[in-house]
């Protein structure tokens, strides 16, 4: 058995418990939560350590595999020149992409991360999740703008989908975003789709992105010039509102991704789909559009919030505790029990690993994580603030 407590211990199950105690079996496996009600008294074998502690996060949105394209693309150039990039330089790099995989995975363990729903367009990862401490979900990412070669787009995912069942790895295909997807291909992912416990779509992560819906230009039309022989059947959808509503399977989990320029509008006429989560990548979207996605909106609105890192393409770590430094600071209102839960919590519901991840209680293995440096009088974050994982 080991014995933690700490300043403050934020279970998701209740209120914080002021210096509490955790007991749990060797694997992690929690077997009570004992409140003190604040008066600590020593004991034998409780190691208490000057903090919060908080069930292990959830990275709702990672791209896993692009890790060997840390500090490869500028910042601030927006989403066009950003893919245009990631497609120019992702086969002519020359780095040992496993090792960039695998370096990412611990970094992403050390920081507390226990459970990862991860971006897909190859089988790069899959080894290394095999192995990995982390719970992973490979949601395999479709896209493609050609009509004509929907069927073939589709064939392809599907191959990528049999070597992940091949090695027993969770699962679930899922479009890449509006602007990337004919209405064929939307039509055949839905199709395949029909059962899906979880789907995931990048979604209004750019203004360009509206641009190439409405008018079939801009600069995202200009980057597929770049790369496609021929565009010249653009059979797409008109607006976001309507893909996601019409031509998304409606089983399941949906999780929007970015949502750095989403509007008040758009926001109302979507929650009427059932099992919506939003999930933001602050540091990512600042790295990519110089944005933050409208959180006090969000929150407002009654959003379920989850929280993500991207990939090491656009930002500088895969750490969940520094995206939510970012929100705070942006957005200071929003206190820290709020934050934690997004980060735990709604990522496991989201993900639906709720019955193992992201609260504490007994019988459950959530992960034990530690933040220090700590505002503990005003239960802040501090720009110092780190996570780092107990169990």
């Amino acid at each position: 058995m080991k014995y933690f407590s700490a300043q403050y211990i934020y279970t998701n199950s209740g209120p914080p418990i002021k210096r509490g105690i955790i007991c749990t079996q060797d694997d992690g496996t929690i077997v009570s939560i004992e409140d003190s009600g604040g008066v600590l008294s020593e004991r034998h074998s409780i190691e208490f350590l000057n903090g919060i502690i908080v069930p292990g996060f959830v990275n709702c949105h990672c791209h896993l595999e692009l890790s060997f394209l840390k500090n490869e693309i500028p910042a601030g150039h927006g989403l066009a020149d950003f893919l245009m990039r990631v497609n120019t330089i992702r086969n002519s790099l020359h780095k040992d992409i496993n090792q960039a995989i695998e370096e990412a995975d611990d970094e992403m363990f050390n920081a507390g991360i226990v459970l990862c729903a991860d971006i897909c367009n190859s089988s790069a990862t899959f080894s290394i999740k095999k192995e990995s401490r982390i719970r992973y979900i490979s949601l395999l990412e479709v896209f493609g703008i050609d009509s004509a070669r929907a069927e073939i787009r589709m064939n392809e995912i599907l191959e990528l989908a049999k070597t992940a069942k091949r090695l027993d790895l969770p699962h679930w295909i899922a479009p890449h975003a509006v602007y990337s997807i004919s209405l064929p291909l939307f039509r055949l992912i839905k199709d395949y789709t029909v059962t899906n416990k979880i789907s995931s779509i990048h979604f209004m992560e750019s203004p360009q992105e509206e641009i190439l819906l409405e008018t079939h230009s801009g600069p995202l039309m200009e980057s597929y010039k770049r790369f496609l022989s021929t565009v010249v059947d653009m059979d797409i959808p008109d607006n976001h509102i309507n893909a996601i509503i019409n031509e998304i399977s409606s089983s399941g989990n949906l999780i929007l991704v970015h949502n750095t320029f989403v509007r008040e509008e758009q926001i109302k006429k979507l929650k009427g789909r059932s099992d919506l989560y939003w999930c933001l990548c602050p540091d990512s979207n600042l790295y990519i559009e110089q944005k933050m996605p409208p959180v006090d909106l969000l929150e407002g609105e009654g959003c379920n919030i989850v929280i993500g890192t991207d990939s090491l393409s656009s930002n500088a770590s895969l750490s969940i505790i520094e995206e939510l430094k970012t929100i705070q600071m942006y957005f200071p209102s929003i206190g820290l029990e709020k934050l934690i839960r997004w980060a735990t919590i709604n990522g496991a519901k989201a993900l639906g690993e709720e019955i193992q991840f992201g609260s504490m209680e007994p019988g459950k293995k959530p992960g034990l994580v530690l933040l220090k440096n700590i505002d503990l009088v005003n239960q802040k974050l501090l720009p110092l603030t780190t996570a780092s994982r107990l169990i």
